[in-house]
């Protein structure tokens, strides 16, 4: 089974940084798309960012500018670093892996739209 662990949320000041990482395990062999989705309360799961294992970059307008996302696909690994953040960049943010290839012991498999525990990200002063 594949598993997503989250790091890095914290309280920042509006105007201040944080880096967020995900690490993927699970005996995995390639991820196609990796991304960062956020919920604050009494609102839906959006998209901030994702990432396919070639490269190519999706941000949601609210955070472009802002936020950069980036992969290593040998370690399985994305990260998210948020720059002048503001009040309304506070929320949960969770870590996604699609399309994940793996091997559970006798044959690959392929897991869709898995997702992490989350990481509360709060901008405030």
């Amino acid at each position: 089974q594949v598993q997503l662990v989250e790091s890095g949320g914290d309280l920042v000041q509006p105007g201040g940084s944080l880096r967020l990482s995900c690490a993927a395990s699970g005996n995995i062999v390639s991820i196609n798309a990796m991304g960062w989705y956020r919920q604050a309360p009494g609102r839906q799961r959006e998209l901030v960012a994702a990432i396919t294992s070639g490269g190519t970059t999706t941000y949601a307008d609210s955070v472009k500018g802002r936020f950069t996302i980036s992969r290593d696909n040998a370690k399985n690994t994305v990260n998210l670093q948020m720059n002048s953040l503001k009040p309304e960049d506070t929320a949960v943010y969770y870590c996604n892996a699609d399309e994940v290839r793996r091997f559970n012991g006798r044959y690959f498999e392929y897991e869709y739209d898995c997702w992490g525990q989350g990481t509360q990200v709060t901008v405030s002063s």
